[in-house]
């Protein structure tokens, strides 16, 4: 299984923020907003992940997160000259992904709750054709929606319809076998210039390849594409460390706990950031005696062989 993290685009939404920075490295509370998307690729088992992003940032990620080998896995990068739409990143990422399956995650989603890895692992590992993840919504116009039928089978799929059919929309995390790319090969653009995500999935619905693994109500998804969805996701963010005592989206954490990097290795990178508390978590993380007493906070189990996920 490959992983891609679509981190292009203008960030327009986000003017004047963007305006000589790349959205994707706005700090979401405590980290670099790309964190989010990548420790879900992480913890569901993936090292070998492709970030694709504008001609101008290619060198500013790399700056930030390398060739991924301080973490344990391997970050490559691959240019998109201009924002044509989610499936483009399919064909751009083409010879990275072969033969192989692959998950693609939006650069601005954030995913939490309780048993998420399991899920996510789980979903990766059933996975045959094409599989997204449905989360209820309150405004589900703004979204592209799925519509179930009694039996929770997929029926429809609309993008951002006025009158939509349910309240669910798909969220910005996608599994698909390698056929993906040929088929948004053959996409046409929309009526706002765009390949669609909601056309590549229809197509798979057409051939009764689409499978929808439902968010309930203990997750949270947000996108952080706005200034208002911005500050409520690190709003949430702050909530949730400074209660729990545990950081979210904490890469080199969760490169420790899956047997990444080693205690030592850990511990220097926090050194590198002492001053500041994400540092000293990681400090503190690295000078814990024994590790499995802490395995509860990444929603799975120590032992847990990673590569059966794969």
């Amino acid at each position: 299984m490959k992983g891609i993290i679509l981190a292009g685009g203008s960030g327009s939404r986000l003017s004047p923020s963007t305006l000589s920075v790349n959205k994707h490295l706005l700090a979401v509370f405590d980290k670099p907003m790309i964190y989010y998307p990548l420790s879900v690729l992480m913890l569901g088992g993936i090292k070998d992940i492709l970030i694709i992003c504008a001609p101008d940032d290619v060198s500013r990620f790399k700056g930030l997160l390398g060739n991924g080998e301080s973490l344990g896995i391997s970050i490559t990068y691959e240019v998109q000259e201009n924002p044509n739409g989610i499936p483009e990143a399919l064909i751009i990422g083409e010879e990275f992904i072969g033969r192989d399956d692959v998950t693609l995650i939006l650069g601005d989603n954030i995913f939490y709750g309780q048993g998420f890895t399991t899920l996510l692992r789980k979903a990766i590992q059933d996975h045959k054709h094409a599989t997204v993840f449905g989360y209820r919504v309150k405004d589900p116009e703004r979204f592209g929606v799925v519509e179930f039928d009694e039996n929770k089978k997929v029926v429809s799929l609309e993008e951002k319809p006025n009158d939509p059919k349910s309240d669910f929309a798909v969220t910005g995390l996608y599994i698909y076998d390698h056929r993906a790319v040929d088929i948004a090969k053959r996409l046409s653009p929309s009526g706002r210039g765009e390949l669609e995500i909601t056309d590549l999935n229809k197509q798979y619905l057409a051939m009764d390849e689409l499978d929808v693994q439902l968010l309930g109500r203990g997750f949270a998804w947000m996108d952080a594409g706005t200034h208002e969805s911005l500050f409520e996701a690190s709003e949430f963010v702050k909530n949730i460390q400074q209660r729990q005592g545990f950081k979210l989206a904490c890469i080199e954490e969760i490169a420790y706990y899956l047997g990444n990097i080693d205690k030592q290795e850990l511990r220097e990178i926090g050194k590198f950031m002492s001053k500041t508390d994400y540092g000293q978590y990681l400090i503190d993380i690295a000078n814990r005696k024994h590790i499995e007493q802490y395995w509860d906070e990444m929603d799975s189990h120590p032992m847990l062989e990673v590569s059966k996920y794969e």
